[in-house]
């Protein structure tokens, strides 16, 4: 029986790919690589931003803090509000706390972003911790945020009760490694295929199917 459910932001709770792929083609222009199609640029959403500059940039680790301080240049001010909650999020968190869950969010995003946005669509009441990465580049895997979030809430001793839901592979991963299940969600930035790959407990195709989940 599951206790606490640790939700991803990007994908998961917003549609945040507009101000993130944005933010991202600005620094890539800025550092000399443009890339005129934001749907390459998809491939942002979620996982830690130095090491996906580095991995589709191709860009040593120096140039590639360079990109990520760009991108936030333009994230700060506008692409954070390029963002909208998906339809039935609030809903679904206000079921799941009325059931008893404990609820938290585990975001490989900078927690001053992570905290920020939730402020911003009224959905910091929604949940008992916030769990983000440090805005030096430490705790951006997924596996340690978890940890954070476990320790946080006092349930590392209890791995059994806690689920993770994310929308990408990192997030599958990132829970194995921490030793908790994760519920996959399709709707997000991860393809069918990719998250198939994952082998997460269960991928559902929909906010109202993951509330399904928990009845």
């Amino acid at each position: 029986m599951y206790k606490a459910i640790l939700f991803d932001l990007d994908g998961t709770i917003t549609e945040s790919g507009e101000g993130i792929t944005r933010s991202v083609q600005y620094a890539l222009e800025k550092i000399g690589k443009p890339e005129p199609n934001l749907e390459k640029l998809r491939v942002f959403v979620g996982p830690p931003l130095l090491e996906q500059f580095m991995k589709h940039a191709d860009l040593d680790e120096e140039t590639g803090k360079q990109a990520v301080a760009f991108y936030r240049e333009r994230y700060n001010e506008t692409g954070i509000y390029e963002n909208r909650v998906y339809p039935g999020i609030p809903e679904l968190l206000g079921e799941l706390r009325r059931k008893g869950y404990l609820l938290a969010v585990a975001s490989s995003k900078p927690e001053h972003y992570v905290k920020h946005i939730l402020d911003y669509f009224h959905l910091t009441e929604y949940f008992h911790e916030i769990v983000g990465s440090e805005m030096n580049g430490n705790r951006t895997k997924k596996s340690q945020v978890i940890e954070e979030a476990l320790m946080r809430m006092g349930l590392s001793g209890h791995r059994n009760q806690v689920l993770m839901v994310g929308d990408k592979e990192h997030d599958v991963f990132g829970a194995r490694e921490a030793g908790i299940a994760c519920v996959a969600v399709s709707y997000g930035y991860g393809s069918m295929e990719e998250l198939q790959n994952a082998h997460p407990l269960r991928i559902v195709d929909s906010v109202q199917e993951l509330l399904h989940f928990f009845d």
